[in-house]
């Protein structure tokens, strides 16, 4: 073992040492219910404990299946503090899909939320699991809880290794083969922003699957609270804000345009708010503008993946109203990063050119669960290439303007979702919109959009269609426009163009 494996203490550890620090405060909120800083330090090594009696240690995989309760936050630190990868489900995948996920990545131990035990008899009969444990009584599987606390709360060391495997985050699991991302201990624990100068309250809305675990943590780390949500509700936000003195909050750009529209916003108390971070997907620039307008500069956009971690970020002095082509962009890329925009035969594009946004930093990933071929598909020398379609200009702003694969290919050139979306956003009569495409029956591809209008307008396709030719040309011209209430969201909160093109193709293009 060498010096620096000796001495490795973990993200579990370092955070299990920031609760240490006034246990009698509390930090983690769940409807009515607060947990201290001692009561969660205890529950992680008591839980640590009854886990490691079941055999489960490094090397093996904790599945997590439960809404946002302070004992999933424990579970997981729990598993990582012996040494286990986690895999963290998405709660709205199917069974199917969720069984899947599971057998792939050799589920030892999979702990689940009790009001989950429905599904939770549903994925382990298709996916048989060694250990089932729940997080109270339920019909299946052992109480974790009740096993935890007949155990000792003493401090436990941690078995975690730099290069092992923290965590395994699945990007997809709806359609064939799950694609699991793997980060190591080292990267995780070696991810530390620097605190706030101001105690931070955060709310933590959407999953902790995803970006808001990571939230929680660093909160955790540094002395902070966290109020948390099941889900995201644009009245129960808005009142938390004011009630809880929210400082933290994150964000997806289509929750922030709801939390921006609802009645209750103009007359609630966000002053408390220190920092608003959004991203995940490509935001309005228009809705931003109305944003920092209405909250202050307090908007802070994130672009990143999991894949590799934080790529650039536009921060709140960079959020100029009166300049939507920054507002439009990712911001400046961050100090540990590198960043080249490439064509399609791998060369290095000059400033202001379109290609794929490639990335080498030290938070990039160790590549995909036993996916050796797709892991050498996007790590190549060192270098992720993220599918994303970019540029950087003369100020040194990147600007995500597609995916690859939500690139629309029609006659006579390539069709940008986001530059579309951007236009449609400033019609007057429209409040958001998705585009996507869809193949008609020769195979070509159609530009479509789905538009939710403003309250009380009533846009026209015709007109609509008729302002995008006039504007873009008739190359971006949407072959069918729809519209709709909402726009159906994945679970992490971005717009799901899986579930708009799968509508779409049920219907003739008009």
């Amino acid at each position: 073992m060498t010096a620096t494996e000796e001495t490795f203490r973990s993200y579990v550890e370092e955070n299990l040492d920031a609760l240490n620090d006034r246990p009698e405060r509390n930090v983690l909120l769940h409807e009515d219910r607060w947990t201290t800083a001692g009561e969660l330090r205890d529950l992680v090594y008591r839980t640590a404990r009854a886990l490691r009696r079941r055999g489960i240690g490094r090397g093996h995989t904790v599945t997590l299946l439960g809404g946002n309760l302070p004992e999933i936050v424990a579970a997981r630190y729990a598993a990582n503090l012996l040494g286990s990868r986690v895999n963290h489900l998405y709660n709205r995948l199917s069974a199917e899909a969720q069984a899947l996920i599971v057998q792939d990545v050799e589920t030892h131990a999979f702990i689940a939320d009790p009001r989950w035990a429905e599904r939770t008899a549903e994925v382990t009969a298709l996916a048989p699991v060694e250990h089932v444990l729940t997080l109270g009584p339920a019909a299946t599987g052992e109480d974790l809880l009740a096993l935890a606390a007949g155990e000792s709360a003493e401090p436990l060391p941690g078995a975690a290794r730099p290069e092992d495997i923290c965590s395994i985050r699945h990007t997809g699991g709806t359609t064939g083969h799950p694609k699991g991302i793997c980060t190591t201990f080292g990267q995780v624990t070696g991810y530390r922003p620097e605190p706030e100068p101001y105690e931070r309250r955060q709310l933590v809305c959407t999953t902790l699957a995803h970006i808001g675990g990571l939230f929680t943590d660093i909160t955790i780390r540094h002395g902070g609270s966290v109020v948390l949500h099941e889900d995201f509700d644009p009245a129960a936000v808005l009142a938390a804000i004011e009630r809880e003195r929210i400082t933290d909050l994150f964000l997806l750009p289509p929750l922030l345009y709801r939390l921006l529209d609802h009645p209750d916003a103009d007359r609630t108390d966000t002053s408390s708010l220190r920092s608003l971070t959004y991203g995940g997907c490509q935001a309005s620039p228009a809705r931003i503008a109305d944003a920092v307008r209405r909250l202050g500069p307090v908007l802070m956009q994130f672009y990143g993946q999991s894949e590799v971690g934080g790529i650039s970020m536009l921060m709140p002095d960079q959020h100029d109203p009166d300049r939507p082509e920054v507002l439009r962009s990712a911001g400046k890329i961050l100090p540990d990063v590198e960043v080249a925009i490439r064509d399609e035969a791998g060369s290095d594009l000059p400033t202001g050119r379109h290609g794929e946004i490639c990335v080498r930093s030290p938070h990039v990933m160790q590549g995909y669960w036993k996916q050796p071929e797709l892991t050498a598909e996007v790590l190549r020398d060192g270098w992720l290439h993220t599918g994303d379609v970019g540029f950087v200009d003369e100020e040194g702003y990147l600007t995500v303007v597609d995916r690859l694969k939500d690139m629309i290919i029609v006659v006579g050139g390539h069709v940008y979702t986001s530059e579309l979306e951007d236009l449609l956003n400033r019609h007057p009569d429209v409040l958001h919109s998705a585009v996507f495409g869809v193949r008609d029956a020769d195979r070509m591809e159609q530009v479509h959009a789905v538009i939710v209008p403003r309250p009380g307008a009533e846009p026209d396709e015709k007109e609509l269609r008729a302002y995008v030719r006039e504007q873009r040309g008739a190359m971006y011209e949407p072959a069918r426009v729809a519209f709709a209430e909402a726009l159906p969201l994945t679970e992490a909160g971005k717009p799901d163009k899986n579930k708009l093109r799968a509508l779409a193709e049920q219907l003739p293009v008009g």
